[in-house]
This record gives C-alpha cells, structure tokens and sequence, in this order.
C-alpha cells in the first residue's frame, strides 16, 4: 500500500513516489542487534544498493510503527540516525525523503617516501606522537593511555552531573575569560603550599594546556625580530613556534644543575634578549632540575639585563618532592609560571595554568579572548573535582611510582646497547643517552619500522648534528623496540 500524499507538499513540486510501508522489513526481536540498529542497517543498505531510488519518500513514522509493531520512538531514532548519515533528507511537515548521494573522491595516493627522504623536523615528530599506540609505548613524547586513571575522569563526570544547576549550566557556557574560579581558587592554594604566591583573582588565569599557555605568552610579549633564549638541550616545540614568529632563537647551554650562567651572562649581554624560557624542576629532555645557586644567578641576571623568565613547569608533578621554583624566588615579580595536567592526568583534557603579576594576567586574559575566547568550561570543571576530592594527590604518587621504575629499567637496558646517560635523571618519563651514532640517522630508520624515537638534532635550537637520544620510559617492558633498536645501533656501528 502506498503512503498517500501529503497536503503539505510543496506548491508547483511534482509530488514523490512513497515507498511501500515496511519495505520488506521484519522486527528480530531475538537478534543481539538493537530494533533501531536494525532499522538503520535495512533502510541504509536499500537506499546504498538503489533499492530506494533518490527522492522517494519513505513511509510515515505512524505507519512504518504500525505495519512492523514497533514504536513511534523506534522509527524516529532510526530516521534520525540515517538523516545524520546524510542517507535521508527531512521535510519539515512532510516527511522523510531518500537523499542525493554525492560522492567524493578519494585524493591521489601520495608517493611512498623513503625514511632518508622525510623531512624530519619537530612537525613530523608532533605528527608522530598523536598516531594510534597500540604497542603502548607512549610514542615519543606522552604516557601510555593504560598508565593513567580513568576512573578518576569518568567519576569527576557524574559527580559533576549529580550536582545539576550551575554545574550543568557549565556544558553549555563559555566559561569566565580568566577561567573557572573554583579551579583557580584550588590551583591558587596548591601554589601558595609551595611557596608561590598565587592569588586566584589576581595572579591566575587558566589556558588550554601548557603548549597553549606558552603560545599566548609569545603572542603577547614578543615582536618579530625579537631577542629569545632557550636552554639547548630544549623542548622542540617551542622552537618551531618560536621560528615562525619571526624572532631570534639563541640557546644557552644546559648543566647539570640549570643553564650555563656565564654563558648566560654573556649571550644576555651581547643580545638583549626580551625573555628566557626554561624548565626548572624535571627538565625535559635530560630529567634534572635547577639547583639553589643557578636559580638565584638566572634570576640576578634577568634583573641586570631586564628580561622576562618563562618558567616551563609541565614536569615539576613527577618530581616526588617540593621543586625549587623561581616563581617563587622572584614572587611572580620577573617570572612568568606555566603549568599544567596534560602528562599526569589527561591530555585530551588541555587543561593548564599562568601565574604572573596582575598586569601579565590583564594582558594575557586579552590575548586569550582574541585568540580562541574562553578555555574549556567542562574540563576545568572535571579538573577541579580531582584536584579538589584529593584523589590527584594519590593518583600522582603511583604513577610518579611506576615512571621511576621504568625508567631505572629503561636505562639499564640502554646502558646494555651501549647508550649512556652523561648525569643520570632524578625524574620524569624521559631518558637522554648518548648513543655514539648520529641519532637523527637512527630515528629515520627507527621510523620506517613505525617506532618514533626523538633524535638530538631536535632539541637543538641550532639544529645541530647530535649523537644524543631521547626515549620515552614507558618503551622500557616492550621487546619489539628495543630488538629494532639493537638492531639499528648494530648497523651503524659497524
């Protein structure tokens, strides 16, 4: 029986045939797969392989409900999904209709291209760390998805919506420019226990993770032509971002227990740099942190030369112990800290933090607006309940316990391949050997066999030529890797 026409059709449109109400289907109510499941998978094939020609109009939600006995709910869950599809077109007051289907075609391949012939610069690295890790390495630069606690999100999640009210009314606002209070106020007393003295009206602002946090920082105090430094070894990302500013990079040599200060005294002379952006507890890539005697020298040279300090704290959680901190030195004065809880807590989350002077905070709150808004209102929201309940704390403490373990085991099996770590790393998820080979050749040939390994040329604001290997702690139980690794050492060895 055919659908009869509907009044509503459109005037001077010739009206479309129906289709015959069930078209052949019948409810398996016994079938693993849901009614509306089912639904979707008849109509979709149908309309996929031509059975329903373009422009039909299908059967009413009353009469495709009756001639099959189900419910209304079930047919309209069913359009809906298939509309969402772009299989079926919605009349408003007329009902469904087969879509046009518009095909798009597939791009050319891409030429293979040889490992030797791969630009390998921090874009490829970045690239590479965001690919799917089902060997559970962490790839290059972030923990295991198995290492962290997800219990600790999806409980934060219905604790939030149990609360209803303003909580509820958080997944459909902006937010506040300078970020959700609650979690400022909690940050602001976690700080000030560790002798930053961070008010959260005054000194906080809240941004979409440390990367973001250091970008708004770039925008906001720098021109091109400007005069930066940064540690060599450094975190690569900030140097591409860095290079397509347009300023000018300078790295001053990293020891043992901070930047080289003569070397800092001398380049800050000659250069004039406007700021100097480092990382103070866990260093990343070598693992060590500032000692007393270098931060009161880095400090009482950024006051000679008057330059701003950007203090990178990403790390500081797995440092096991209150970290020496030049935010707190200065009293957020000259130094501007960046924090947040990417690596210990969810990077898909982009949760971070700015704690600065009142007149840093003003400027960089505008920044933030022109830039993107208002960070997150909802993860600011699941951050805070973690942070605030305590079970962060806990949750810190084992995983700062299971990095520590693997990476004694990840060095010693470095050490095995004959790959030395100059100062062994007091923490984080990292290790820095010297492999005795030029590593940017061993991560080309590491990467054609889909293990990511970060050379030393990256880490080198110079870009220079180096035997140094940055490998992620979390590869420390897998055997895959570490056979290519052998394997790849052996070869260029000999």
């Amino acid at each position: 029986m055919l659908e009869p026409r509907s009044e509503s059709t459109e005037a001077g449109a010739a009206p479309a045939p129906a289709a015959t109400a069930s078209i052949g289907w019948q409810p398996m109510r016994s079938s693993s797969v849901g009614l509306v499941e089912q639904l979707v998978e008849h109509f979709g094939g149908l309309i996929r392989n031509h059975g329903l020609r373009v422009g039909m109009r299908l059967p009413s939600v009353r009469a495709l409900a009756q001639s099959a006995g189900v419910s209304r709910d079930t047919v309209v869950q069913a359009y809906d999904r298939l509309a969402a599809q772009g299989l079926l077109q919605s009349r408003r007051g007329s009902g469904f209709y087969v879509a046009a289907q518009r095909r798009v075609m597939e791009p050319a391949a891409a030429a293979a291209a040889s490992p030797q012939s791969v630009e390998f610069d921090t874009a490829y690295l970045l690239r590479g760390i965001f690919r799917d890790d089902s060997a559970g390495t962490g790839g290059a630069g972030c923990l295991p998805a198995s290492w962290m606690d997800q219990g600790l999100i999806t409980g934060a999640m219905r604790a939030i919506s149990r609360q209803g009210g303003r909580a509820e009314q958080g997944l459909l606002s902006y937010g506040h420019p300078q970020g959700h209070l609650p979690l400022r106020q909690q940050i602001a007393s976690n700080l000030q226990a560790q002798e930053v003295p961070a008010h959260p009206e005054a000194n906080l602002m809240t941004v979409g993770g440390v990367t973001q946090g250091l970008d708004l920082i770039v925008r906001c105090f720098l021109k091109p032509g400007d005069t930066v430094l940064v540690e060599d070894p450094a975190w690569f990302l900030i140097f591409g971002r860095l290079k397509y500013m347009g300023v000018n990079v300078i790295g001053v040599p990293r020891l043992p227990g901070g930047p080289d200060v003569v070397a800092l005294q001398s380049l800050a002379q000659a250069h004039k740099p406007r700021l100097f952006i480092l990382n103070t507890a866990v260093h990343n890539p070598t693992g060590l942190s500032l000692s007393a005697g270098v931060a009161h020298e880095v400090l009482r040279i950024a006051e000679r030369h008057d330059f701003l300090l950007v203090e990178d704290d990403t790390y500081a959680d797995f440092l096991g112990a209150m970290p020496l901190r030049l935010a707190a030195m200065d009293r957020l004065q000259r130094v501007i800290l960046v924090g947040g809880y990417s690596k210990t807590l969810s990077g898909g989350l982009r949760v971070g933090y700015l704690a600065a002077k009142p007149e840093y905070v003003h400027r960089l709150t505008d920044m933030k607006l022109l830039a993107g808004l208002t960070s997150s209102l909802p993860a600011e929201q699941i951050v805070h309940h973690i942070l605030a309940d305590g079970s962060f704390r806990k949750h810190v403490d084992r995983l700062r316990e299971r990095v520590d373990r693997a990476r004694i085991r990840c060095l010693r099996k470095l050490e095995a391949l004959g790959c030395h770590a100059e100062y062994e790393p007091v923490a984080g998820t990292f290790a820095w050997v010297d492999c005795g080979v030029d590593t940017e050749v061993l991560a080309r040939q590491a990467a054609a066999s889909e293990l990511l390994l970060a050379p030393g040329v990256l880490f080198s604001p110079r870009q220079a030529t180096s035997s140094m290997l940055r490998v992620p702690v979390a590869m420390a139980d897998q055997a895959a890797p570490w056979k290519l690794l052998e394997q790849i050492l052996a070869q260029l060895r000999r």
